[in-house]
């Protein structure tokens, strides 16, 4: 082994923009290519959209202009402007900017002025222009260097600050933007500004009633168990109700940030309640019974907060309330106070949380002796079965990037198992193999996840029996055949995910895999196609007569070829619920009796249905299952 030289020569300087480019996951978490809602594409924009906001907040602008394409991102605010002489320092010399001084910007959420440098560093083309006062200036930059510094210029243009950039394909490979979710990051913008208005591609983002407007979005009020409670006081604002789902949905934010992974805040929250809960009923209810359905927001503003990582998903201040007091004494005496009143004036909410706490409690007590015996049973089960092809790394293990992508496929059966299991990443890519179709679990209980086999093993492997705070695998992918009997298992599993563990799915850590319908090949080149369109611009690049394979399953990929679709060429379509799905209504539409709505869907899809099986060479029988 030849000898490592430690000298002077092995330390080096980088300068900030060499540093960011090097180890971006330090200032924007991971990397990705969109699929994920924390890709680190949408951290970029959040990064821009957050001094919009603070301009906002500090009572400058009522209005924020976005426009998105393939790979360009602009937004356009009208605060105060960035002072023409600091333009060019405020988007590209580390640690300058405005919010070190309190008094310019007081409660922000961006306090280390490193955002919009990496935002700068990691695009192939950033531009910056602020208007002040009559007069505007302009920077451009490619990968954090400046490209063109133009002059001052008079300007009649409102006040604010315009930013454009294409983040750098070369650090975010074939990235896309999923509007999806950036509506979703938007709208937590306007639930948390209530009168300020978002632009984004002509539509338009506007909340007037804050938090309680963001649960009525994210609940199907109808069959909520009581209205929603809306308590706000300065600081601090929450929202809750309960509905009929399983375990717990919290939206949490600090200064406008969404604190995807909670907190200081959200832990005091949930204490408060149990404790606020127990003291009104005046009963020692089980702090499972109390949580258990419900749905609530909590935002809360401090000064100068201190998050556990640059990309802010989680709270680590202990004792930086408003008034100086520890953020769990803060909370607890705001939810005590208001929510004991608010239960006092309303009996009707009252009696109808007591009802719904009861009903967990009933719930919980009824399925013990079954939860008992198949946690005896997976685990047994565990030691001898082979469904689970476990990987080496899992979350919480390690704490750098590599745990951001621990992937769980769910296939089914053993040649498609087989396969994946053979290409896969040992280190990050477990595979779980499911044996035939699931049961359609649809308007089902708890119980029958620990009845039926098939439901309780996959649970114990995801480890999420008792919330996502244990979930062992980052990615859950679940992987069918391209056919029918493909299409059917990838419904049941949906429903199982969002009759049972939503959060799961809330969170974004549910997938499809895509892979490949068709190979297209000659002596010389391979390509991959995914539908038919791909299928015939292969067969016009390769020219002659390539030879062409419909891959009618995943079991029919040997496992050389599955390298490249797992690998970093993986094409992953993300499960995402929008602000206004219903899980109930939306279960109830495809999984629950043949309704003339659904009758008439799949009326008037049928003919999409029978193209593709005739593409594929398939009987036209196999659409009836």
């Amino acid at each position: 082994m030849a000898e490592v030289i430690y000298n002077d020569d092995s330390i080096k300087s980088l300068d900030w923009r060499e540093h960011i480019r090097l180890r971006p996951g330090m200032y924007i978490g991971k990397l990705g290519d969109g699929s994920a809602y924390d890709d680190g594409i949408y951290v970029l924009v959040k990064e821009i959209l957050d001094n919009s906001i603070d301009e906002h907040v500090m009572g400058n602008g009522r209005t924020i202009e976005i426009k998105v394409t393939d790979h360009r991102v602009e937004v356009r605010d009208f605060g105060r402007g960035i002072p023409l002489g600091k333009v060019i320092d405020c988007v590209s010399k580390i640690n300058t900017g405005g919010k070190y001084d309190s008094g310019a910007f007081q409660k922000s959420v961006g306090l280390n002025g490193v955002g919009t440098k990496a935002t700068n560093a990691l695009s192939a083309y950033f531009k910056v222009q602020s208007i002040r006062d009559g007069k505007t200036k302009i920077a451009e930059f490619k990968e954090g260097i400046l490209l063109k510094d133009h002059p001052e210029k008079p300007s009649s243009d409102r006040n604010g600050t315009y930013v454009a950039f294409e983040p750098d394909n070369n650090i975010f490979k074939n990235y896309r933007y999923i509007p999806e979710f950036l509506e979703n990051q938007i709208w937590n913008y306007a639930y948390l500004n209530a009168g300020l208005t978002l632009n984004y591609n002509g539509q338009k983002f506007h909340s007037e009633r804050g938090l309680f407007d963001l649960l009525t979005n994210k609940t199907d009020v109808e069959t909520n168990r009581y209205p929603i409670i809306h308590l706000k006081d300065k600081d601090i604002e929450v929202a809750i109700t309960h509905n009929g789902n399983y375990g717990e949905e919290y939206y949490s934010f600090v200064n406008g940030q969404y604190t995807t992974q909670g907190g200081t805040h959200l832990a005091a929250f949930r204490e408060a309640f149990v404790k606020t809960v127990r003291e009104f009923y005046k009963k020692d209810f089980e702090a499972s019974d109390i949580r258990s359905a419900i749905v609530s927001a909590i935002s809360i503003r401090v000064q100068e907060p201190v998050f556990e990582s640059q990309t802010k998903t989680k709270l680590g201040s202990q004792n930086m309330a408003p008034d100086g007091q520890s953020l769990r004494t803060f909370v607890n005496d705001f939810v005590k106070k208001h929510l004991d009143d608010y239960l006092h004036k309303n009996p009707q909410t009252a009696d109808a949380l007591m009802k719904r706490i009861l009903q967990s409690e009933r719930e919980r007590k009824d399925i013990a002796g079954i939860k008992k015996l198949a946690n005896e049973r997976a685990k047994k089960a565990n030691l001898h079965n082979k469904k689970l092809r476990d990987c080496r790394v899992h979350l919480g293990e390690s704490k750098d990037e590599i745990r951001f992508l621990t992937t769980l496929f769910i296939t089914e059966g053993d040649s498609a198992s087989g396969s994946i299991t053979k290409a896969r990443n040992v280190q990050t890519e477990a595979v779980f193999s499911l044996r035939g179709k699931p049961l359609n679990c649809y308007s089902l209980t708890k119980k029958i996840v620990y009845e039926n086999e098939e439901f309780n093993l996959l649970q114990h492997a995801l480890n999420i029996e008792d919330g996502l705070e244990g979930l062992r695998y980052n990615r859950i992918v679940i992987s069918t055949d391209a056919d029918v009997d493909g299409m059917h298992i990838r419904l049941l599993m949906l429903t199982f995910f969002l009759q049972f563990f939503p959060d799961l799915v809330r969170n974004g850590h549910l997938y499809i895999l895509d892979t490949p319908l068709f190979r297209v090949r000659n002596k010389k080149e391979t390509i991959y196609c995914y539908s038919e369109q791909e299928k015939q611009q292969a067969i016009k690049k390769l020219g002659t007569k390539p030879e062409i394979t419909r891959f009618k399953g995943l079991g029919e990929i040997s496992p050389d070829e599955f390298g490249q679709f797992i690998g970093d060429n993986i094409k992953l379509e993300p499960i995402i619920l929008r602000n206004d799905t219903s899980i109930q209504k939306l279960l109830e539409y495809y999984m629950g009796k043949n309704t003339p709505d659904r009758q008439n869907f799949i009326i008037d899809n049928l003919r999409f249905e029978v193209d593709v099986v005739e593409e594929a060479h398939l009987p036209a029988e196999e659409l009836i299952y």
